[in-house]
């Protein structure tokens, strides 16, 4: 099986401070793989150079046969990936409607505006409502929908579920089981480990900038002890 997205070597920071130290990550297409560790260990970094936010020191980020590392954002977008960021960022003043459509990216059979309001009829609800005026729920949703609209290759969340309902939680896990079943390739990072471990198809944590630990669902069932001590303080 192929890799939608390898990254090797992977160096970067933020003025002098070196956060990432040669991360090497493999994303294979078809599969759910996660990044776990503990807060402040480099995993938000590692997405922000992903996605063109932060320009890497060194290292290789290839999309699909491509060298993409130090590509702006926009480039990174049309190759295929696409990401719920951290801290949701929706347009706080625009629709729901408008903040999917900001983003679209039409293909034949793919996501459009009536497939996730089936997806999430909360927001279908809501429609109308400005983005400050969702719950943060809510606003999960809409960064979840806004990235399906890209109809992207890879979909990368950051902190997927973090703070929200365990109601508003249940479904976004059920939609990212059904992502997986129509065969969508995903990099998920939570912190919510029996739930990754429904899902996940391969598992990498990083520690220090650096990755210590990477197997299949197997190996990490195996080793499951193990590993958490890498995710707890």
């Amino acid at each position: 099986m192929s890799d939608l997205l390898s990254i090797r070597g992977l160096h970067a920071g933020y003025g002098r401070a070196e956060v990432l130290f040669g991360v090497d990550l493999a994303i294979p297409r078809g599969q759910v793989s996660t990044l776990m560790g503990r807060n402040g260990m480099g995993k938000t970094t590692t997405v922000r150079c992903v996605m063109g936010l932060l320009r890497p020191r060194a290292g290789a980020i290839v999309v699909n046969g491509a060298d993409m590392a130090g590509a702006p954002p926009y480039r990174i977008a049309r190759a295929g990936l696409g990401l719920v960021p951290e801290g949701r960022l929706i347009f706080p003043s625009l629709t729901v409607v408008e903040n999917l459509r900001a983003t679209t990216r039409p293909q034949p059979g793919g996501w459009t505006e009536a497939r996730i309001f089936d997806a999430f009829p909360r927001l279908a609800e809501r429609r109308r409502n400005l983005g400050f005026q969702l719950s943060g729920g809510e606003q999960q949703m809409l960064a979840i929908g806004r990235a399906l609209m890209t109809n992207p290759e890879l979909l990368i969340l950051d902190e997927a579920t973090e703070g929200l309902a365990p109601l508003i939680r249940a479904e976004i896990w059920a939609l990212l089981g059904r992502l997986k079943d129509e065969g969508l390739t995903i990099l998920l990072i939570d912190k919510n480990i029996d739930e990754l471990a429904r899902i996940s198809d391969q598992y990498n944590v990083i520690e220090k900038g650096e990755i210590v630990w990477h197997g299949d669902a197997a190996a990490f069932a195996a080793n499951r002890a193990e590993v958490e001590k890498f995710l707890h303080l």
